[in-house]
């Protein structure tokens, strides 16, 4: 395994924007990546409220919602941050300022592509600070019931690996499976362009509360019994593929790198939050260093957030 101890931080050259609406929300929306100091992390603002407010990426500011990833911070909070964290993840993107006008990133094609393509077109610099990186030591399990749950064990031949098991039983999802190494290279190739799923009979039920005002079966992967409506599969493991680009996004909460095997089946973002709480709980304990420090004026206790849209 290679000594990743000693490579460096990275952000972006440029800002970049991306536009649309939220898959959950319908709001329009412009989100701009922006590029930061070193030991900035990833921090989102809301530009839209009276006081812009930023929120850091991170496991202690996640409120729970379903379906989703949320964070919160004084009145404001960003929700459906997975397909985001995950591209700045896949890229090895460290520090960068996430500056958006809605309470929502744009959904596009319920994918991370848009983000990536972004970012790509921004470019990316190293800057001259050493990254940071927890190494996972020893076993770790998250159990909801039986047969959810995460497991999370020290790295053997590569850095950093994440597998999940998907079982919609005898339906057109069926079972699938997926496991690959996380480099950029890997990220952009297998995972980027994996897009969100939900089955026919879920729509109407999400729609009356409020979910997926504008989501169609082009932006969205909608399974009937018969099968996929008006659109095509990418991979044809492609669901799970997915979700393991939802376990990406949801682990870079740790707010530093990872280095580790991940093996999920059927977890969703509960499950993916506990595991992360579970190592940040394994890193104090062994006094490594925690996530890369943020500015004092990003901070506040958790004890503090509360949500809102």
């Amino acid at each position: 395994m290679q000594d990743f101890s000693q490579r460096l931080q990275n952000t972006i050259a440029r800002p970049v924007q991306v536009s649309g609406f939220g898959l959950f929300g319908g709001i329009d929306v412009t989100l701009e990546f922006c590029p930061a100091d070193p030991d900035h992390g990833i921090v989102f603002e809301r530009v839209d409220l009276n006081s812009s407010v930023r929120i850091p990426a991170l496991i202690e500011y996640v409120v729970p919602k379903p379906r989703c990833t949320v964070i919160a911070h004084q009145e404001a909070s960003v929700s459906v941050i997975e397909h985001v964290m995950a591209a700045l993840a896949g890229l090895q993107i460290d520090n960068c300022l996430i500056r958006l006008n809605a309470p929502e990133p744009p959904g596009c094609d319920g994918s991370s592509l848009a983000f990536v393509e972004s970012l790509l077109k921004a470019g990316i610099v190293s800057q001259d600070s050493p990254r940071k990186c927890f190494v996972v030591d020893q076993t770790l399990m998250v159990t909801e019931v039986e047969n959810i749950g995460i497991g999370a064990q020290p790295p053997k031949t590569s850095e950093y690996e994440i597998g999940f098991i998907l079982d919609y039983g005898d339906g057109p999802i069926g079972r699938q499976s997926f496991q690959t190494q996380i480099t950029p290279e890997l990220f952009e190739r297998e995972l980027a362009s994996c897009r969100t799923f939900v089955l026919e009979s879920e729509v109407k039920t999400l729609q009356a509360n409020g979910i997926g005002k504008r989501a169609t079966p082009q932006n969205v992967l909608v399974f009937s019994d018969q099968g996929l409506i008006e659109n095509s599969l990418r991979f044809p493991n492609e669901c799970a593929r997915h979700k393991a680009l939802d376990c990406l996004g949801d682990f870079a909460l740790l707010g530093c790198r990872l280095a580790g095997r991940f093996i999920a089946t059927q977890s969703g973002h509960r499950t993916n939050h506990a595991i992360i709480r579970k190592i940040r709980e394994q890193m104090i304990q062994s006094n490594a260093p925690a996530t890369i420090p943020l500015p004092t004026s990003c901070f506040t206790p958790p004890s503090q957030h509360r949500a809102a849209s």
